[in-house]
């Protein structure tokens, strides 16, 4: 989650203002007030965000080391409110997507996937897209392709990419393989915020992110590498240099994501998706790095590590 410019005159497009110094890379800022000692140098209210993130990281262990299963249940809640930000984000451009379908489809998905395979959910997906693409017609004429366009991205884009780390709990070892990944992911957005935060001086891609620094790129590289490299032969049977491939692979699709999601609302003229998450913005700001992630993981980890 790449950190964003603050107010409307950055965040639009508009360049009629003098854009702040560059920022960390890993979270969308938050407003804060010059002299908020709450604040981060980045804008944000770091306590605030230090303290989300640490009650999300706590369920997220808790029930992938109980009974795994469960955090399909947190997936779930997370997908359902990501593709409710989405929907209403897409309608301040009058564009409109199904929720009900995508959330009802996107749990059939996983449903069969972690249960049934690679081939229940895949003939989940493609029911889902039946009706995605039916459900539209009930509406007027105008606008059926944009519509029905945005709902199959919006079901690619949150259940099917999500599916993946469903593929990887439904292993016998699927809590350590999705651990991992959720670790070596968020890595990528620590390291980011810091060395971006403290070190960020050359943006990376300033039409699209104002405050993603190359600074910030190699500080989520040196902490993916470095999660991946100590975790993975501890966490799997695998080697220190395959969790080293991990952890590249990772900062590289996971910095994409970040890139996407910014493109995406830069594209409808939006700040964050949402306000859920204090320090955050909202959970789609939070899972954007790990929903691209998740099926590069899913196949290294396959590869590295066959069931």
């Amino acid at each position: 989650m790449d950190l964003h410019a603050q107010g409307p005159d950055i965040e639009s497009g508009r360049t009629d203002k003098a854009e702040p110094t560059p920022a960390a890379d890993g979270e969308p800022e938050q407003d804060a007030q010059p002299g908020d000692d709450r604040s981060s140098r980045s804008g944000r209210n770091l306590p605030a965000a230090i303290a989300v993130g640490a009650g999300l990281g706590a369920l997220a262990v808790a029930t992938l080391f109980t009974v795994k299963s469960t955090f399909l249940i947190l997936m779930g809640a997370a997908v359902a409110i990501a593709i409710g930000e989405l929907s209403r984000a897409l309608r301040t451009r009058e564009i409109t997507i199904p929720v009900i379908p995508l959330c009802v489809g996107g749990a059939a998905i996983w449903t069969c996937g972690y249960w049934l395979g690679y081939r229940g959910a895949f003939a989940a997906l493609g029911l889902t897209v039946i009706v995605v693409i039916g459900w539209r017609l009930r509406g007027p004429t105008a606008g059926y392709v944009r519509d029905a366009t945005a709902g199959i991205f919006a079901l690619f884009y949150l259940p099917l990419l999500a599916l993946f780390a469903v593929f990887m709990i439904s292993e016998p070892d699927g809590g350590h393989r999705a651990f991992l990944f959720i670790a070596v992911t968020v890595s990528s957005d620590i390291g980011g915020f810091f060395a971006g935060s403290y070190l960020g001086k050359h943006r990376l891609a300033p039409a699209i992110s104002p405050h993603k620094t190359w600074e910030g790129l190699a500080g989520s590289a040196l902490a993916c590498l470095a999660a991946g490299g100590v975790l993975l032969p501890v966490l799997l049977p695998g080697h220190a240099w395959q969790g080293l491939l991990l952890g590249a692979a990772v900062v590289a699709v996971a910095t994409l994501g970040d890139l996407v999601e910014s493109m995406i609302k830069r594209d409808l003229g939006i700040k964050d998706m949402g306000t859920l998450l204090p320090g955050h913005g909202g959970i789609l700001d939070r899972i954007d790095a790990l929903l691209l992630s998740a099926p590069v993981a899913w196949l290294l980890l396959l590869a590295f590590i066959p069931h």
